[in-house]
């Protein structure tokens, strides 16, 4: 897939399926505002720091596609290569893990509760989809490429140090 053609799938795809999941619903269920506001600071300050730690942990994994991968996200039109470099070095699904903490950011910066609930309901089905599509469908694509990142690279906890497909684990 060409760079351009992969640039502007990912980018739809960013708005279609973070977007809604850790931008649309989000907003349906809080309209962005404070439920508290006495809510403390700090608990405002981690949560707005995770939310843009979390927006650029996206952007790197969805550009990683593109650079690395030369295709996007979307199952509808996969990566030619599998993608292993820059975060992927220390979890496979920093994706996931940073919609889950943007959600998470929201409700902590917000003081609603009911993000986090989202987050955990949000985060539960991804790891669903992950292990009944994305992981068989890796394997079968990618074979014993993919077998070893994944026994080298933890799914949802990144390891401390990265992960080079020359070393063991």
């Amino acid at each position: 897939m060409h760079t351009a053609a992969a640039a502007a799938g990912s980018s739809l795809f960013f708005a279609i399926a973070p977007g809604v999941v850790a931008g649309v619903v989000p907003w349906m269920l809080t309209r962005w505002e404070a439920a508290d506001p006495s809510w403390p600071g700090p608990l405002r300050m981690i949560g707005a720091t995770l939310l843009a730690l979390s927006a650029v942990v996206l952007v790197q994994a969805f550009v990683r596609f593109v650079r690395e991968g030369h295709g996007t996200p979307a199952p509808v039109a996969p990566t030619e290569r599998l993608v292993v470099g820059g975060l992927y070095r220390y979890v496979r699904n920093p994706m996931y893990v940073a919609v889950v903490g943007a959600i998470v950011g929201q409700a902590l910066l917000l003081g609603r509760p009911v993000l986090v609930v989202y987050a955990a309901v949000a985060g539960a089905c991804m790891a669903a989809f992950v292990r009944g599509y994305e992981e068989p469908l890796l394997a079968a694509r990618y074979g014993e490429q993919y077998r070893a990142y994944r026994r080298a690279v933890p799914g949802w906890l990144p390891r401390l140090r990265p992960w080079t497909s020359d070393t063991a684990g």
